[in-house]
């Protein structure tokens, strides 16, 4: 747990865009290591806080989660697999992707910092970049490019970008990717709709819903297919 859950913490200095006065998020990073330990423990109760936003943000559960959820309207059973064991898989899926960043940040992170080798700024810097890598080989150029010409930065490389520019242009490539997985998805489940409602109404049976036939269609082509196999495949394998 000390692999995820500290990484996810130094991480979140990054969602801080800016201090009251404006300065730049480097700069409160910069002088973190002048404050009282009072205050150092206050901003860590607040940084816990933040964990859900950052979970969401800057890994790969976004994408994960609402593949899983709009598989259960495809398949014809909205409330099954339950909110809580679409949540439960989306995390641990997300923390099986992840793995390799979180493992490269406590190589130069956090066992350097435990080790008194560098200091807490130098921890916050260093484990900031994997993140940051990570988002970049998982973000859309055309996305990359929207929120660059929108926050007017003058950037010659993706490894220029200011997070601030780099996680909603992350999240918003995320959205995207799962939409196009989820249609792909969609796609031989209508026919089976279409199929059972066409045989349905030629047999002028209209008054028994085709949902109620095509469900166990739907279930049984998922299974034999290997459905979970392919589709687990699928998402782990769409990340870089």
């Amino acid at each position: 747990m000390k692999k995820i859950i500290i990484p996810l913490l130094l991480a979140s200095f990054v969602l801080v865009p800016y201090t009251a006065s404006g300065e730049p998020v480097q700069n409160l990073v910069s002088n973190f290591g002048n404050l009282d330990v009072n205050l150092k423990i206050i901003l860590f109760i607040t940084i816990i806080s933040l964990a859900p936003a950052i979970l969401i943000t800057l890994t790969a559960f976004t994408r994960i989660v609402i593949i899983l959820s709009l598989l259960r309207n495809a398949l014809g059973t909205p409330q099954t697999p339950p909110n809580q064991v679409i949540i439960a898989l989306s995390l641990f899926l997300t923390f099986f992707v992840m793995k390799p960043v979180f493992n490269k940040i406590d190589d130069v992170a956090i066992k350097p910092y435990m080790d008194k080798q560098i200091t807490d700024i130098e921890a916050i810097n260093r484990s900031i970049e994997p993140i940051k890598e990570f988002l970049i080989n998982n973000t859309r150029k055309e996305d990359m490019k929207l929120f660059i010409d929108l926050s007017g930065e003058n950037v010659k490389s993706p490894s220029e970008l200011s997070m601030i520019t780099l996680i909603p242009a992350f999240i918003i490539s995320e959205v995207k990717t799962a939409f196009i997985v989820v249609f792909v998805i969609y796609l031989p489940f209508i026919v089976i709709d279409m199929l059972v409602a066409s045989i349905l109404m030629s047999m002028g049976m209209m008054m028994i819903p085709p949902m109620m036939l095509s469900l166990p269609f739907k279930l049984i082509l998922f299974v034999l297919s290997d459905g979970w196999e392919l589709l687990i495949k699928a998402i782990i394998g769409s990340y870089r």
